[in-house]
C-alpha cells in the first residue's frame, strides 16, 4: 500500500510517521518551500504526547518546551476560580507540553526525513484538485504535476482543497467575532514556572503559559483576545500578520495582578501576530472513495482547550492503526471516520460554547465586580464537572487514557518498536482515542 499525504504541518507529518512506523509506503506532499519554523506557542495534552512517545519522540518533546504542571483560571482581577494539576502531577502516564508550534513541527519535519527519507517529502507542491477511483486516489499539483496512491490524506489545513472540492459551497471559515493577539516576551517566571493561565471572560480574555527558558527567564507564550460587534471587519486570517498594540493593549492597561503584569507582558514582545478566531462547521463525510481527510482540514476547531494539535495528532495514529491492522482499505477508512468525526465534532461545537473556559463566564455573570471566595458565586462540584465533561469529551479523562489499549500497531502482538525505541504493552482491541 502507498499513501499519499498531503500538507507538511503537524497533522499531516504526524501521519506521515505513524504510516511509516506501521509499515505502509507513504509520501508527503508540502505546499511551501521551504518549511520554516512559524508560529507561536501550542499545547499538547498527555493523549498526544502519548502518541508522539510511542513514535520514539519522548526525549526530544522534553527538550522542545515545558512539562506544564498546573492550569489555573481566573476573573478579570486576578482572583483564582479554578486550578487544577496537569499532566504527570495530575496523575497521568505522560507529561502534558507546552511548545512553540514552529519547533515543534521542525521536529516532526527532521523526524520524517531521517526516517522515511529525503526523497519521501515533495515541497513545493500545492494540490489542487483530486480524483478518487475505487482502488486509488490521484492528486493534481498546482504545477501541473500528479500523484496516484492507494489512499490519499487531505491534511491540508483549514484553507483544504480537498475539503473545498467536495463541499464547493461552505464558504470562508466561521469568524466568531474575536480577534486574537499573540507573541512570546521573556519574563520572570511566575506561579512556579509551570503554569497555564486563563484569565478575564468570554468578551475579554488573556491566556499565558512558558514554552522554554531563556536562562532564568521564562519565554512567555500569551493572547490577548477581544470580542467586537457584528459589523466589524476582518481580514483572512494569517498567522504571520503584524499587529498594532493600539488595537488592544489599551483594554488590558488594568490588568495587573499580584502575581502577573499583564500590560508588562504584552510590551515585551518583540512581535505581535493578529488572528481572528475561526472555525468551520462539522461536516457529515470526511471519506470520499480513496480521499479522506485529517487534522484542521477535516475539522478547524476554535483554540479553546488546548486541542487542536492534539486532535490532528490522534486522527493521524487512528488513520495509521486501522489502515494497517484491516485487510480492507475502504473499512480501514470507514472506521477511521467512525472512530474520529463523532468525537471532534462534538469538540468543534463545545469550544463554540467557550468549552472548560465557561467556568470564567460563569464567575463574570455571578460576580462581575469580583469575590472574596470563589466557593460563594461558583461551588466546588460545578467547577469538577465543567473540567470533566470536557476532558472526557477531548479524550484526556485521565482513567480512561491510562487504560486505553495503545495505538501502536507493534502492540497489537505483544511487540516493541525497537526502530524507536518505543516500547508497547499488549491490547487485544482498539479504544476509540475519544
Amino acid at each position: 500500500m502507498r499513501v499519499a499525504v498531503m500538507g507538511g504541518g503537524i497533522g499531516g507529518l504526524a501521519a506521515a510517521l505513524s504510516l511509516h512506523a506501521a509499515g505502509i509506503d507513504v509520501d508527503v506532499y508540502e505546499a511551501v518551500a521551504p518549511l520554516k519554523p512559524l508560529g507561536v506557542g501550542i499545547n499538547l495534552l498527555p493523549h498526544a504526547v502519548r502518541e508522539l512517545s510511542e513514535l520514539g519522540l519522548a526525549e526530544p518533546l522534553a527538550q522542545l518546551g515545558i512539562a506544564t504542571e498546573a492550569l489555573v483560571y481566573a476573573n478579570k482581577f486576578g482572583q483564582e476560580i479554578w486550578r487544577e494539576p496537569r499532566g504527570l502531577g495530575a496523575g497521568y502516564r505522560w507529561p502534558q507540553y507546552s511548545v512553540h508550534r514552529g519547533r515543534l513541527q521542525m521536529l516532526l519535519y527532521e523526524t520524517v526525513l531521517a526516517r522515511l527519507g529525503h526523497e519521501r517529502v515533495h515541497l513545493g507542491k500545492r494540490a489542487v484538485r483530486f480524483d478518487s477511483g475505487e482502488k486509488q486516489a490521484t492528486a493534481v499539483f498546482e504545477d501541473g504535476s500528479a500523484t496516484t496512491a492507494d489512499v490519499i490524506v487531505g491534511a491540508d489545513g483549514i484553507h483544504s482543497a480537498a475539503r473545498v472540492q467536495h463541499y464547493p459551497h461552505e464558504g470562508p471559515p466561521k469568524w466568531n467575532k474575536r480577534i486574537l493577539w499573540r507573541g512570546v516576551t521573556e519574563g520572570p517566571p511566575y506561579l512556579g514556572g509551570r503554569t497555564m493561565v486563563m484569565a478575564g471572560h468570554q468578551n475579554q480574555k488573556f491566556v499565558c503559559y512558558p514554552i522554554g527558558m531563556a536562562g532564568e527567564r521564562s519565554q512567555i507564550n500569551w493572547i490577548a483576545e477581544l470580542s467586537f460587534s457584528e459589523g466589524h471587519l476582518w481580514r483572512r486570517e494569517d498567522w504571520n500578520r503584524a499587529a498594532n498594540l493600539a488595537d488592544f493593549l489599551p483594554k488590558f492597561e488594568g490588568w495587573q495582578f499580584p502575581w502577573l503584569d499583564v500590560p508588562a507582558i504584552i510590551k515585551g514582545a518583540q512581535l505581535v501576530l493578529e488572528y481572528p478566531m475561526v472555525d468551520r462547521d462539522p461536516l457529515p463525510q470526511w471519506t470520499f472513495g480513496r480521499l479522506t481527510l485529517l487534522g484542521d482540514a477535516a475539522h478547524p476547531m476554535f483554540p479553546i482547550g488546548s486541542n487542536g494539535a492534539s486532535q490532528a495528532i490522534l486522527d493521524a495514529r487512528t488513520l495509521a492503526y486501522e489502515l494497517a491492522t484491516n485487510a480492507d482499505t475502504d473499512a480501514a477508512l470507514g472506521r477511521y471516520e467512525a472512530a474520529r468525526r463523532p468525537p471532534t465534532a462534538k469538540i468543534v461545537l463545545a469550544n463554540r460554547g467557550n468549552g472548560p473556559e465557561q467556568v470564567m463566564q460563569m464567575a463574570e455573570d455571578r460576580a462581575p465586580d469580583g469575590f472574596e471566595a470563589v466557593e460563594s458565586v461558583i461551588s466546588r462540584a460545578e467547577l469538577e464537572e465543567v473540567a470533566a465533561l470536557y476532558k472526557r469529551m477531548a479524550g484526556f479523562d485521565k482513567d480512561e487514557l491510562n487504560e486505553r489499549p495503545s495505538l501502536s500497531v507493534s502492540a497489537v502482538h505483544g511487540k516493541s518498536d525497537s526502530r524507536y525505541g518505543a516500547k508497547h504493552g499488549p491490547a487485544s482491541s482498539f479504544l476509540s482515542v475519544c
